[in-house]
């Protein structure tokens, strides 16, 4: 399966490359993502809990970074083992550009599963990788540039404060 997309994000190429080798980023950033270890150097190691139609399942897998232009362009190569529910694993190139409105980052995306997880259809599947693929790019916008003008610092629940955006967060410490 294969796709690809861009988004729009308010803050300099500098910010979203480091943001991209971050592991607090892209932990935070995966769907169902519960551990996430390692460096952009030596790759990193992930531990991700999801579900696919009927198939839930934990996987545990390592991210490698490769093909990298500093702050234009990497690749970022994942393979998950989910023990019975069986293997996921793909990679996304990923290229930045300065725009009007901060940077653009382009992704390109191909995916493969195998075991049980290959047995529940190439539709139910396909769906799936395109739903975490746009979930994490989503989430990787928001995490860089901080929550979308109009969303208030008072979050829903119990009036928290909305978390500040990773730039924030790295400034403030």
């Amino acid at each position: 399966m294969q796709m690809n997309d861009s988004i729009e994000i308010a803050a300099p190429r500098s910010v979203v490359w480091e943001a991209l080798l971050s592991p607090e980023v892209l932990k935070e950033c995966v769907p169902g993502c519960q551990e996430m270890s390692g460096s952009a150097e030596d790759g990193f190691e992930a531990t991700v809990v999801q579900k696919v139609g009927p198939v839930k399942a934990t996987f545990k897998g390592a991210v490698t970074i490769s093909d990298v232009v500093e702050g234009e362009s990497l690749t970022l190569t994942g393979e998950g083992k989910g023990g019975a529910a069986g293997f996921a694993k793909g990679g996304a190139k990923v290229t930045l550009a300065d725009s009007g409105e901060g940077t653009l980052l382009t992704y390109d995306v191909d995916a493969k599963v195998g075991g049980k997880l290959a047995q529940l259809g190439s539709r139910i599947i396909d769906g799936f990788a395109k739903k975490m693929a746009a979930q994490f790019f989503a989430r990787f916008q928001e995490v860089v540039q901080g929550p979308a003008d109009g969303e208030s610092d008072a979050g829903a629940e119990g009036g928290e404060p909305a978390k500040k955006s990773w730039l924030k967060r790295m400034i403030s410490s």
